[in-house]
């Protein structure tokens, strides 16, 4: 029985080790420190609507995505909700809150059953004290999510409901772009895809359909496919 348990145990830390290896945050980092991270790990399992946390709350810790997508939102006084960003597998988010006394800034709540890794607040900021690259790439990401808030902010008050969905479409394809077909995976409903661009669900409706009566677009399910990548970059 203990040696089930000992490979249950060492399996697990093979799939945390691998999930903080796909990680931007982690990328390049020694398989030590890999080691070290996963050791300090939970996971977290989340249901469809489970809560991760709530504005306002004490920081835990920050966390990594493993599967499924998070969205992290604001309501405001009146109960409007506005989301800030949605993160899937890979992603790391709530840095910030590490270092910030008056909690998480924003809520967390799972859009589809997700599985996401903690990690606690005061044994990282310990390993950070030892490992000065690591708090630059800790900047790096701060730095990125900082910026991507700019953008949304841009896009939010400068940009129409079209603008702001060829951004979306087109900062979801690989790039460079190419003139070829490309499958963006959609990752959410159009519920939740319209309250991050900060429209309505039929705002949303009629800019798709009128994308796909340009020959921009075709929508096949749960995916978008951008018929021509390049001319909707260039309509932005």
């Amino acid at each position: 029985m203990s040696i089930v348990v000992l490979e249950v145990s060492q399996y697990r830390r093979a799939a945390l080790v691998k999930t903080l290896g796909g990680c931007l945050l982690f990328d390049g980092l020694s398989a030590n420190d890999l080691q070290s991270i996963a050791g300090m790990a939970t996971l977290r399992r989340l249901a469809k609507g489970g809560t991760l946390f709530h504005e306002g709350d004490p920081v835990n810790g920050f966390y990594v995505m493993q599967s499924g997508a998070v969205k992290v939102h604001r309501v405001n006084a009146l109960g409007r909700e506005q989301i800030l960003s949605i993160f899937h597998a890979g992603k790391s988010f709530a840095e910030a809150a590490l270092t910030d006394a008056s909690g998480y800034p924003a809520s967390a709540m799972a859009i589809e059953p997700s599985a996401v890794l903690l990690i606690p607040k005061r044994n990282f900021l310990e390993l950070l004290r030892t490992r000065p690259e690591l708090a630059l790439r800790m900047i790096g990401s701060m730095s990125r999510h900082l910026r991507d808030l700019v953008e949304r902010l841009d896009d939010l008050t400068l940009k129409d409901a079209e603008t702001r969905l060829a951004n979306w479409l087109v900062k979801h394809c690989k790039q460079p772009l190419t003139a070829g077909r490309v499958t963006v995976p959609l990752g959410c409903t159009k519920r939740v895809l319209a309250a991050e661009l900060g429209t309505t669900s039929e705002t949303l409706s009629r800019t798709l359909a009128k994308f796909r009566d340009q020959k921009l677009i075709s929508v096949e399910r749960a995916n978008i496919i951008i018929l021509q990548p390049l001319a909707l970059a260039h309509g932005v």
